[in-house]
């Protein structure tokens, strides 16, 4: 039987950026469950230039693996309950900061596959239907407060990209994971609606239960790799799509109108504070709606201080480890 996992990346703001407060909420996250956070969660740094607009970027839960896709789901729910009674800024999950410009500093939601008998046969049908599979959750349409279409950080994120050759090469789209031997879903963007989220799975699980090898359509995929980034669902897809709703009867307008969609006209209606609010108001009670929240900046230096030690240092050896085998 197939057996799925999640890692699920976020920002949390304070509330417009996030800060290195951030370790203080993965330092509480740790000692309320030592023994299942200490490898279930992790944080993430901008890189090189980006560093300019903020050190800090998201934080990363992830799930037990299961063979049932519901119940993993709600196994997303508890660690996001879990992460949310931990934290006092706003939990954005979203691919890209929609004021920022940092192609370094991204979340995302990634998928693991194991317990199959032929991973190369999951691989390839997973890349047959990759051209509809990221547009269950896309969700960045901001670059520098400027609207950039339906995924900025699908488009342009160091740590994703077409797919190639070898399928051990971290960096793209959907890859063989060194470290756990998973097929690796990892082109999806985060996004509150677990509903969304649901379906992407159910899709996935449909794709995995296949005895049949289907053509993975690499240079297709990756000539349109840049339209669906901005455009979304194409034209040319639409056969694919049936392809994919013949197996998993999934509602047609989680791709018609995107969470990417709902950001960006919730960002027009309320401002950047206001969608941050409406994210993290879905991400803990399932409602998009923006609630009051205070707007005033806090960097929180020390609490972050104390964060740093008390989640980075005592997981510095699992760090080294990690390292080694990515």
């Amino acid at each position: 039987m197939p057996i799925f996992g999640i890692e699920e990346e976020v920002f949390i703001t304070e509330p417009e950026r996030p800060t290195l407060k951030s370790f203080y909420y993965l330092a509480k996250l740790l000692a309320k469950n030592p023994r299942f956070y200490y490898t279930h969660s992790a944080h993430n740094l901008a890189r090189g230039s980006d560093v300019k607009q903020g050190v800090m970027g998201g934080v990363e839960i992830s799930t037990a693996m299961n063979e049932d896709v519901e119940a993993l789901a709600d196994d997303l729910g508890k660690r996001r309950a879990d992460l949310s009674s931990v934290t006092s800024g706003l939990i954005v999950p979203v691919g890209h900061l929609l004021d920022y410009d940092t192609p370094t500093n991204t979340c995302a939601i990634h998928i693991h596959i194991s317990g199959v008998a032929d991973k190369r046969r999951l691989y390839g049908n997973l890349i047959h239907f990759l051209p509809v599979l990221g547009l269950f959750t896309i969700n960045s349409p901001m670059v520098a407060s400027e609207y950039f279409g339906q995924s900025y950080r699908m488009a342009k994120s160091w740590a994703i990209g077409p797919i190639k050759p070898d399928w051990k090469i971290r960096f793209q789209d959907i890859i063989l994971a060194k470290r756990l031997g998973t097929v690796e879903l990892r082109i999806c963007d985060p996004c509150w609606d677990m509903g969304r989220i649901r379906w992407l799975l159910r899709a996935v699980k449909a794709i995995s239960e296949l005895d049949e090898t289907l053509a993975p359509g690499i240079d297709r995929y990756n000539a349109m790799r840049d339209n669906i980034c901005r455009s979304g669902l194409l034209d040319e897809t639409a056969g694919l799509v049936e392809e994919l709703r013949s197996l998993i009867d999934f509602p047609m307008e989680l791709l018609d109108r995107t969470a990417s969609d709902e950001l960006n006209e919730m960002y027009r209606s309320v401002g950047l504070v206001g969608a941050y609010s409406a994210l993290d108001n879905g991400y803990r009670n399932g409602v998009f709606e923006p609630r009051a929240v205070d707007a005033r900046q806090r960097a929180g230096t020390v609490k972050g201080l104390v964060g740093f030690v008390g989640y980075f240092v005592p997981r510095l050896p699992y760090y080294a480890w990690k390292g080694l085998v990515e």
